[in-house]
C-alpha cells in the first residue's frame, strides 16, 4: 500500500510539474513573466509597468520597472490602489489595497504569439477616487474570445494620484505637480506598446477606453502632448474633462494642496511622505473628484484650447453615454421636487440663463421635473453634456471619424433584493431607493450600467436577474465595441448601419437597445449648442 502511494504521489508530482511547465510565458522588456493558460485564454495578471510609487517616489512620475531575474509568476491580480469604500456597485479580483498598485493585466488569445491582434487598454471609473483594474466586469475574458488582448490598468486615485503642492512643483523637474493618476496611464499605454507583441498583440492598433473617470481620462489623455503616437483609436462612455468649467491653473491646484496638507496636520513634503498610506488616505478623507491641473508637462493647457485648435491625438472616436446619467433628485438637493426648485438648484450652474435652459428641455410644470425632461437636465448637469461636447470638438478638429451612441436599455429587476448589501452593486441601488421611496420609477440605463453589456461581462455581476433581451443587447454593444478596436469603424454584419457625426448638419447618434437605431435628433444638437453657447 506504501508503494502504491508513493507512486501516486510521484505522478502527480510529475502531473504538476508537467502542467507548470505548460503555464504561458513571455519574454518582456523587464523580464519573463509567466501567466495561466484558461482554456485557450491566456492570462496574466499583476504584471508591473512602472516602479512602485512609494517612499520617496510618493507623488513622482512614474518610474521605470526594475528588471527581474528568473521568471515572475502573473497568475494574481496586483493590489488595488488605495481607496475609500465609496462606490456600492465595486466588487474586485484581490482583497489587497496597497500603494504598490501600478500593474496590469492582460488577456489574450494568442497561439503563436506573433498574431499581430488588435488591443484594447481599458481604464476604470470611480471618480478618480476608486476603481481597480481588478473589477470583474473590466475582464478581458469575452473580448478575447473575439479576437482581441484586453487589458487593464491601474493608477493612483484621490490623494496618491491627484496632489499639488508648490514643493512638489519645485522638484519635479518640470516645475509642475499632480496629474499622477493620468501619468500613470500614460506610462501604462507606453508599456503596452512596447511589450504588447510579445503577448500577440499589434502596437500599431491599441484602442484606449474608460468608463465615467476612465471616460474623462480618455479624454484628456488625447489632449496630452504624451500620448502622441500612442494609441491609433479611443472610445469614451460617459464623461469628458471639457466640461462648464476649465479645469484648474497649476496655481490654483498648488493653493488646495497647501490647503490639505495644513488640514492633515502637516507643514513639509517630508512629513506628508512619512505619513503611512493608510493614515494619509483617512487624513485626506477624498470624497469628490479630486484636482487635476494645468501642470506643464502632461496637460500644457486648457484641454479645450488643445481640441480647439486641434493639438489632440488625431484618431477615431467612439463616444457615448446613457439615457439616466443622473435623477433630478441631485439638483433639488432635498427639496421637494417642483420647477422652482429643480429651477433654484439649476441657477448655479446657469445663472440667469436658466429661464433660457428650462425652455430648451421643455421643463414647465411641477410634473416635468421627475420626467425624462428632467433626467435629462440633471445627465447633462453630470456629464452627459462634457461628453457631448468632447466629440463634438474632435469632430470639428480632428480629422476623424467620430461616431456617437446614446444607451437606453435599463437594467433588470435585482436577484434579492433582502441580500443586496452584500452583493457587488446592491448597496448603491439600495442607497438610491432609500433617498427617494416615493418618486416614481424612472426607466432608463443608469450610469455605469453598460459596462457589463458593453464588455460582454454580464455573468460576472450575480445582483441582477439577467434575461435573453440583456445578452442580446450585450452582444450588440460589444460587437459594436469589437468592430471599432479592429478596424475604427463599428460597422459589421448582423448590425444597424452607423454612420459618423462628421460632416452631417445634424449628428447622426446610435440608439442602443432591444431595438437598436440610428437618429439624427436637431433638438438635442440644439439644446446642447446652446448650452455650450453660454460657457
Amino acid at each position: 500500500m506504501r508503494k502504491l502511494f508513493l507512486s501516486f504521489l510521484m505522478l502527480s508530482l510529475i502531473a504538476w510539474g508537467f502542467a507548470e511547465a505548460q503555464n504561458p510565458q513571455v519574454k518582456t522588456a523587464d523580464g519573463v513573466v509567466e501567466g495561466l493558460d484558461r482554456s485557450g485564454v491566456k492570462v496574466f495578471k499583476g504584471v508591473p509597468f512602472a516602479a512602485p510609487p512609494v517612499g520617496e517616489l510618493r507623488w513622482k512620475a512614474p518610474q521605470p520597472v526594475k528588471p527581474w531575474e528568473g521568471v515572475r509568476q502573473a497568475h494574481e491580480y496586483g493590489p488595488n490602489p488605495m481607496q475609500e469604500a465609496l462606490f456600492g456597485d465595486m466588487n474586485f479580483g484581490t482583497k489587497e489595497m496597497s500603494e504598490d498598485c501600478l500593474y496590469l493585466n492582460i488577456w489574450t488569445p494568442a497561439k503563436t504569439m506573433d498574431e499581430k491582434l488588435p488591443v484594447l487598454i481599458y481604464f476604470n471609473g470611480g471618480g478618480l477616487m476608486a476603481g481597480s483594474g481588478s473589477e470583474p466586469r473590466y475582464a478581458g475574458w469575452s473580448m478575447a474570445r473575439k479576437g482581441i488582448v484586453s487589458v487593464t490598468a491601474n493608477y493612483r486615485e484621490g490623494i496618491f494620484g491627484f496632489f499639488a503642492h508648490p514643493e512638489l512643483s519645485a522638484e519635479s523637474g518640470y516645475q509642475g505637480s499632480g496629474n499622477y493618476g493620468f501619468l500613470d496611464q500614460v506610462a501604462a499605454i507606453a508599456w503596452v506598446k512596447k511589450n504588447i507583441a510579445s503577448f500577440g498583440g499589434d502596437p500599431d492598433r491599441i484602442t484606449i477606453v474608460g468608463e465615467s473617470a476612465g471616460s474623462m481620462s480618455v479624454s484628456i489623455l488625447m489632449a496630452s502632448p504624451l500620448c502622441q503616437g500612442l494609441f491609433a483609436q479611443a472610445m469614451g462612455s460617459s464623461g469628458s474633462v471639457l466640461g462648464f468649467q476649465p479645469i484648474a491653473t497649476l496655481e490654483e491646484a498648488e493653493k488646495q494642496g497647501r490647503e490639505k496638507a495644513e488640514q492633515m496636520g502637516c507643514t513639509s513634503l517630508a512629513q506628508l511622505r512619512a505619513l503611512p498610506a493608510e493614515e494619509l488616505m483617512k487624513k485626506a478623507a477624498v470624497k469628490g473628484l479630486p484636482t487635476y491641473n494645468i501642470d506643464n508637462y502632461f496637460m500644457p493647457e486648457q484641454p479645450a484650447k488643445i481640441y480647439v485648435e486641434g493639438k489632440q491625438v488625431k484618431v477615431p472616436l467612439l463616444v457615448g453615454g446613457n439615457s439616466c446619467e443622473m435623477v433630478p433628485m441631485a439638483i433639488l438637493g432635498g427639496k421637494p421636487a417642483t420647477i422652482e426648485n429643480l429651477k433654484a438648484g439649476a441657477r448655479a450652474t446657469f445663472g440667469d440663463n436658466v429661464e433660457k435652459v428650462f425652455e430648451m428641455y421643455g421643463l414647465e410644470t411641477d410634473a416635468d421635473v421627475l420626467s425624462q425632461k428632467g433626467v435629462d437636465l440633471a445627465s447633462d448637469l453630470f456629464l452627459a453634456y462634457s461628453t457631448w461636447k468632447w466629440g463634438h470638438m474632435h469632430k470639428l478638429t480632428g480629422e476623424s471619424p467620430v461616431y456617437r451612441y446614446y444607451y437606453s436599455h435599463p437594467r433588470p429587476d435585482m436577484i434579492d433584493k433582502t441580500k443586496v448589501a452584500g452583493l457587488a452593486g446592491g448597496v448603491q441601488e439600495k442607497k438610491a431607493d432609500e433617498e427617494a421611496p416615493a418618486a416614481p420609477k424612472i426607466s432608463g440605463a443608469v450610469h455605469s450600467a453598460d459596462i457589463e453589456y458593453a464588455m460582454g461581462t454580464l455573468a460576472t455581476n450575480r445582483v441582477f436577474d439577467w434575461q435573453a433581451e440583456d445578452f442580446w443587447v450585450s452582444e450588440i454593444f460589444q460587437n459594436y465595441y469589437v468592430n471599432f478596436v479592429k478596424t475604427g469603424n463599428p460597422n459589421g454584419l448582423g448590425l444597424p448601419e452607423w454612420t459618423p457625426t462628421n460632416g452631417q448638419a445634424v449628428a447622426p447618434v446610435m440608439h442602443i437597445d432591444v431595438e437598436t437605431f440610428q437618429k439624427a435628433d436637431k433638438q438635442l444638437e440644439d439644446r446642447y449648442e446652446f448650452i455650450d453657447s453660454l460657457f
